[in-house]
């Protein structure tokens, strides 16, 4: 099939190479977001996507919005068969939905029903579901509703983080959408309506969600902190300061401190939660490079009883 690709960001890229090295099928063109600015220069830059098309000598198209004119016109003179989708980043008309032949199929990170939105993965991480995976759907106007072409499973390890478990399920799901436009080419895969039960939704995850409540759990916690990392960071407050937490380990034999009450050790640093204890094994001070914990706690001597999550004074 004719094929233009719509992606963003670096885990819409392995399926994009997964398609260009298809002999099946021809990608003529890609879709992306518009450069943004990036780094303290605020420079603009191109999309991860982007960036490999061009590599790759495939037409690149840029629309401010989906619905622009002369996005539509250039697509409709392409004429594609068929459009794959990972991670594009905005909401398609049904203008555009209605150009390609067998539609816009989107590689989705999550079970449908389950976790449809924008941070499937997160959510995953979050609520603490041990399977995952992901899926190919028609894409409609409603979101992320859309009948199935096929899944995947993956299992949730117990210190995945969203970054770890987004980047296995990149690589899977690259497999999957190739193996999706095979068979919508030869006609031996026709999508199944997703079921009524089951659904559950995934929102962005803002950086208010991302801070820390030490009075919950300290499963709740890990899992915050692991759903949060690399983006958009979990992250708490010690002496008026947001402190980056990347990186947790559960002590669910310990029980000494109150919530968010640190205790050093040799080479530990503790905190407590409405549970049990944690150790803090990676963080990242304000203005400063991820550090061990243990090194940033002998930086700043920390006094018995200083706690994270309290506000300065």
């Amino acid at each position: 099939m004719k094929l233009v690709f719509a992606g963003t960001p670096e885990v819409a890229v392995p399926a994009l190479d997964a398609l260009i090295a298809s002999e099946r099928h021809d990608v003529v063109a890609v879709v992306t977001r518009p450069d943004a600015p990036s780094g303290r220069g605020r420079r603009l830059v191109s999309s991860p996507v982007a960036e490999r098309a061009e590599e790759s000598g495939i037409e690149v198209l840029k629309p401010a919005k989906p619905r622009d004119g002369e996005f539509l016109a250039r697509l409709r003179e392409i004429g594609p068969d068929c459009c794959p989708v990972v991670a594009y980043g905005a909401l398609l008309p049904r203008v555009a939905l209605d150009v390609p032949v067998h539609g816009w199929v989107n590689l989705h990170f999550s079970l449908l029903p389950a976790w449809r939105g924008a941070a499937p993965v997160q959510h995953a991480v979050m609520a603490g579901d041990e399977m995952t995976g992901a899926a190919t759907f028609q894409i409609e106007e409603g979101l992320d509703s859309g009948p199935v072409y096929g899944v995947l499973t993956e299992h949730v390890r117990p210190t995945d983080t969203s970054g770890d478990l987004l980047t296995r399920l990149a690589f899977a799901g690259a497999g999957l959408l190739v193996a999706t436009m095979d068979g919508i080419e030869d006609g031996t895969l026709k999508p199944v309506a997703q079921p009524a039960e089951g659904i559950s939704l995934a929102p962005k995850i803002t950086v208010e969600d991302a801070q820390v409540d030490w009075a919950a759990p300290a499963l709740r916690v890990d899992r915050v902190v692991r759903a949060c990392t690399p983006a958009p960071g979990a992250w708490t407050v010690f002496r008026g300061e947001r402190l980056k937490l990347i990186q947790l380990g559960l002590l669910p034999d310990r029980t000494e401190l109150a919530p968010g009450v640190l205790a050093v050790g040799k080479n530990h640093v503790y905190a407590g939660t409405g549970s049990h204890d944690l150790e803090l094994l990676w963080v990242q001070p304000q203005g400063k490079k991820p550090m061990r914990a243990a090194d940033w706690a002998r930086g700043v001597r920390i006094a018995p009883g200083e706690q994270l999550g309290a506000e300065a004074s």
